[in-house]
C-alpha cells in the first residue's frame, strides 16, 4: 500500500507562529518534537503522518491517530516509520517505508507499507 502526502511549508509556519508548541503536540510526541529543527521539517513531518495514513486507507481519524505513527531517525539521520501496536496488529503490518522532501515551499512525503494477507489479490 501506497500513501503520499504534500504541504505548503508556510502553512506549518503559520501554524507554529499562531500556536507554538501546541501546534505541534497535536501531532507530534515529545521525542518527535526534539526532531524538528524548523518549520520544513514539521512540515514534513505532518506529510509523512498523512501519507502513512492514506497508506492505510482510513486517513487521520478515529481508526489512525496522528500518535498511532511514530517518525524516529537512523543513526545516519534518515526518517524511519513505526506504527503503534495496536495499528500493526489491526491491519497486519509487516514493514513500512518512507521518503520525505522538500523542494522550495513544499515538502512531500511518501509512505509504503506491507502487510500479511492471507488472500492474492492478482
Amino acid at each position: 500500500m501506497i500513501g503520499i502526502d504534500l504541504i505548503k511549508t508556510s502553512r506549518m509556519n503559520r501554524l507554529i507562529e499562531r500556536f507554538g508548541d501546541k501546534a505541534l503536540q497535536k501531532f507530534l510526541s515529545a521525542d518527535e518534537i526534539l526532531l524538528i529543527k524548523n518549520y520544513k521539517t514539521a512540515a514534513g513531518f505532518w506529510a509523512t503522518k498523512e501519507a502513512c495514513s492514506k497508506a492505510l486507507g482510513v486517513g487521520i481519524g478515529s481508526e489512525c491517530s496522528f500518535h498511532d505513527i511514530i517518525i524516529t531517525k537512523t543513526l545516519k539521520g534518515a526518517p524511519q516509520i513505526s506504527l503503534s501496536e495496536s495499528i500493526t496488529q489491526k491491519f497486519n503490518i509487516t514493514d513500512t517505508s518512507i521518503s520525505i522532501t522538500h523542494d522550495g515551499e513544499y515538502a512531500i512525503a511518501v509512505v509504503t507499507i506491507e502487510k500479511s494477507s492471507p488472500t492474492n489479490k492478482i
